[in-house]
């Protein structure tokens, strides 16, 4: 019933005049033109009430081959913190990748740039951070942000991110744009694009034949944000940049046929984006409207607006914040009765593609694109937590069959039973086969939430986070027990590192944020927990195992060395949680792999007690021999 369910206004020019209502933008763009006459690679803050400013100028850079422009690097740390670490991509997903050169330029900002951020956080009195930039100093900005946020994240703080670039180019590939959207931070980054920049448009074109023209350009801005006023373009240069401008143009036209997929779009857009023209603005955040956009408008231009338009967001900016102040009464006439409809309309307009007859027909199905469809993301989570409800019969045959193990005479516990079950029991092929539905079930949680499908509060609400927690204690073990009892440790490596599902590494985290807001939650257990308090703790044992095997045949000294190194750490942790009795029950089993494993390893020291005694008597075990 609600497959059919769609927004019934159209929101692009609504949530466009909202952020030209605030002074983010005067304010941003007033920085970064003060930025403009700082040293090169340097930045500017400034802080206004609670809020602190860092403002990026438009950097040069050289730009003397492709490896400059079109060189994407892989994303793993950003200084000293590491990004998008506990949402790592799927492994048929291309790895999350920037672009050289802009990533290159934030190393060159980034220490002083952190100790800035270090002692403007030390203000208890500043709540808000935003981070702004114009052109290539935009990118470096959006950089700075992802740093920032990955940083807060680690640390739970409180302090809000919004980073703000005008006329910045492309950053990213298109896992760069989902690992952004899967983080939550889409909302964080608003990209201001005006209707005929060529800059933000620049990298859906292979430059190699045009690094000629792109120096020109970079050395022009960089010449005009100093010196504005820069005089008419020679007309051997103006020749260049309109071959320059028509190779763009053709690649856009493709990138918007082909789709975003397409193996020629290396830079995908990611966040928010403003776009400005003299009419107004719309605001859009689907990748696949911002290529349309970002073609339609462009079209519409010349290769000498190309340039001009990089070089006007601050009139953009005053006329948006004056157009605000006064109601737009453009629309005369026929007003459509729809709200969506009227909208609609209103957005067209904005955009600056209603008065050609050519693009406003693209532009309004390319608004089209951007309209909620389907049910709205409350609804989602109110239909999915009446799904969750139906799956809790799942969970509870599952733990049901937990205390069936724990009464089993011969004392195995739950996971080792389950790791040795025969494929004919019945007992066994129900809890698997519920094993895999509540698999299913978070796995849509999980996707839902990354696509925006859900509340943006899901994974803070006590319900999911409470729910998911219980849900990993309980069949991880389960999980483990399937990786280890089909040997495939051995092909692929152990669990944690290998073989770990990815919606557990979230779950972690979520829980770790909670944990992160509760005080005083300190009380020492009096009885065992009903679950084992790390879900993980099954595949350290075997990993413990792994490492007495390697001890009984291992003859490198200082490898044995750093195996007793690992078996001790161990034993301490595993100690730790049975003191703090934070394990269930069925670890301390009689014939448990917990406990086989402490056996094991009682035996094994007594052998090498005796060995130090009478070393004679061991030359095998010395020589490094397997004892039987």
């Amino acid at each position: 019933m609600f497959a059919d369910e769609a927004s019934p206004f159209e929101t692009s020019e609504t949530v466009a005049r909202l952020v030209a209502s605030t002074a983010l933008l005067s304010e941003s763009w007033r920085l970064c033109s003060a930025a403009a006459g700082t040293a090169p690679r340097s930045f500017l803050t400034e802080r206004v009430g609670g809020v602190a400013y860092a403002a990026f100028h438009g950097l040069e850079m050289a730009a003397g081959s492709e490896s400059c422009w079109r060189k994407l690097v892989a994303l793993e740390t950003m200084g000293d913190v590491a990004v998008f670490s506990a949402r790592r991509n799927k492994e048929a997903d291309e790895p999350v990748m920037v672009h050289a050169g802009m990533l290159n330029l934030f190393s060159t900002v980034f220490h002083p740039f952190r100790n800035q951020i270090m002692a403007i956080m030390g203000n208890t009195s500043i709540k808000s951070i935003v981070i702004t930039g114009h052109s290539i100093g935009g990118a470096t900005a959006s950089l700075c942000a992802l740093w920032l946020l990955s940083y807060l994240h680690n640390i739970s703080s409180s302090v809000s991110v919004l980073c703000i670039t005008f006329g910045s180019p492309l950053l990213g590939n298109g896992s760069f744009s989902r690992a952004i959207l899967r983080e939550r931070w889409g909302g964080n980054f608003c990209h201001v694009v005006s209707k005929h920049d060529i800059m933000p448009r620049l990298l859906f074109a292979p430059i190699t034949p045009y690094t000629a023209q792109l120096n020109f350009l970079l050395q022009f801005w960089q010449l005009s944000m100093t010196a504005p006023g820069f005089g008419n373009l020679a007309v051997p240069i103006y020749d260049q940049l309109k071959e320059l401008f028509n190779f763009v143009m053709s690649c856009l036209d493709a990138a918007t046929h082909e789709g975003e997929g397409s193996a020629s779009v290396l830079f995908h857009p990611f966040g928010s984006y403003l776009f400005v023209s003299s009419e107004g603005a719309v605001c859009v955040d689907s990748s696949a409207a911002v290529i349309k956009l970002m073609h339609l408008m462009f079209a519409s231009g010349s290769p000498a607006s190309s340039i001009e338009d990089h070089l006007k967001y601050g009139d953009y900016v005053k006329k948006l914040s004056l157009q605000v102040l006064h109601k737009n009464d453009s629309m005369q006439g026929n007003i459509p009765d729809s709200s969506y409809e009227a909208g609609l309309e209103l957005a067209v307009q904005c955009s600056g593609l209603a008065n050609q007859e050519l693009t406003i027909e693209p532009a309004r199905e390319c608004l089209k694109m951007t309209r909620r469809m389907g049910p709205s993301p409350t609804m989602n989570a109110a239909i999915l937590a009446i799904t969750l409800s139906k799956v809790v019969p799942y969970r509870a045959e599952i733990e049901w069959y937990k205390a069936w193990c724990d009464q089993q005479v011969d004392q195995m516990g739950y996971y080792d039973l389950f790791k040795r079950r025969r494929s004919i029991s019945k007992m066994a092929m129900k809890v698997n086969m519920n094993r895999h539905k509540l698999a299913r079930f978070w796995n849509n949680v999980i996707e839902m939430l990354e696509s925006n499908k859900l509340p943006h509060d899901v994974a803070v609400r006590e319900k999911w986070v409470n729910a998911s927690q219980f849900y990993k204690l309980l069949v991880e073990p389960l999980d483990i027990a399937e990786y280890y009892g089909k040997g495939k440790h051995t092909s692929k490596g152990h669990y944690i590192e290998h073989g770990r599902e990815r919606r557990y590494e979230i779950f972690d985290r979520w829980w770790k944020d909670k944990m992160a807001t509760m005080e005083g939650n300190n009380e020492r257990r009096s009885k065992f927990a009903s679950l084992t308090q790390d879900s993980c703790f099954w595949a350290r044992v075997e990993e413990a195992r792994g490492w007495l095997n390697s001890v009984r045949s291992e003859c490198d000294t200082s490898k044995v060395a750093l195996l007793w190194d690992n078996i001790e750490k161990f034993e301490k942790y595993a100690m730790e949680l049975i003191d703090n009795k934070e394990v269930s029950e069925d670890v301390l089993a009689k014939n448990s792999s917990y406990s086989t494993w402490v056996e094991d390893l009682r035996g094994l020291r007594e052998l090498k007690a005796k060995v130090k005694r009478f070393p004679h008597h061991f030359n095998p075990f010395l020589d490094g021999e397997v004892i039987p």
